[in-house]
């Protein structure tokens, strides 16, 4: 079975690292390669980078930054934002990244997902869902950092991204994000066992039972976290003893 994976991202907004609710009312949180090493060297598998705002203004994820990060950190990064042609992706691989998060980009031109995958291989291209509850068992999309709605199922649409050729899918429970009030299973599961590839679930963690029931309860591959870290809410030490405790196959 494979290790399950504990992923700290960085949402990073003008060169620092900021974190809200539900993508609103967004707070300093710390310089972004401090935290990538302070993470790095604290255990985690992997992590993410996102820069939040790249597509709402219209302009690329910053190179610089990934470029310094890469230096400090020898785990798999995987960063977003702004990306939305091949180029972007190589850019970023060159500079230091593993993978590369699409969703503005991947929902306005979905062959974008399958071009990326043939360029740069599947297991690169990461497609980040930010999806928000309408109805019972019912989710759209969102873009654009959060802040346009469209009418797109996000079950159907991760269906559908697994089929043009992503490798992964970075899923985001709007209604939960920040809150620490839990994972949105219904949406984690929907997901995850609708797809083959793997789902790692994001947004509402506050405990380590909360990561425990994303990964069981939900199937989820892996579990974001943000805040509850930032804050020195949890360690990763403390989630992966918690979870090994549980019979949880972590990595060390």
């Amino acid at each position: 079975m494979f290790a399950k994976r504990i992923i700290p991202c960085l949402d990073v907004d003008k060169g620092v690292v900021v974190k809200g609710k539900s993508f609103q009312g967004l707070e300093y949180a710390g310089d972004a390669v401090a935290l990538a090493k302070r993470y790095y060297e604290e255990g985690a598998d992997e992590l993410v980078i996102l820069d939040i705002s790249a597509s709402r203004e219209k302009r690329k994820t910053m190179i610089e930054l990934i470029r310094r990060a890469e230096e400090e950190i020898f785990i798999p990064l995987t960063v977003g934002g702004g990306i939305r042609t091949v180029e972007d992706m190589h850019s970023l691989l060159r500079a230091g990244a593993d993978k590369v998060s699409i969703n503005t980009a991947a929902v306005e031109n979905p062959r974008l997902i399958g071009e990326g995958s043939k360029a740069c291989g599947s297991q690169c291209i990461v497609v980040a869902i930010d999806a928000k509850q309408t109805a019972k068992n019912k989710w759209v999309v969102y873009t654009y950092g959060g802040s346009k709605p469209t009418q797109i199922d996000a079950v159907k649409w991760a269906m559908k991204a697994q089929e043009l050729g992503a490798g992964e899918i970075l899923l985001t429970s709007m209604d939960q994000d920040g809150r620490q009030n839990g994972y949105d299973l219904a949406l984690t599961k929907a997901v995850a066992d609708a797809v083959k590839i793997p789902v790692i679930a994001s947004g509402g963690v506050g405990k380590p039972e909360h990561i425990y029931d994303a990964l069981v309860k939900a199937n989820a591959s892996g579990a974001l976290l943000a805040s509850t870290l930032h804050y020195g809410k949890m360690t990763i030490k403390q989630i992966k003893g918690y979870l090994k405790g549980r019979g949880i196959n972590v990595r060390e």
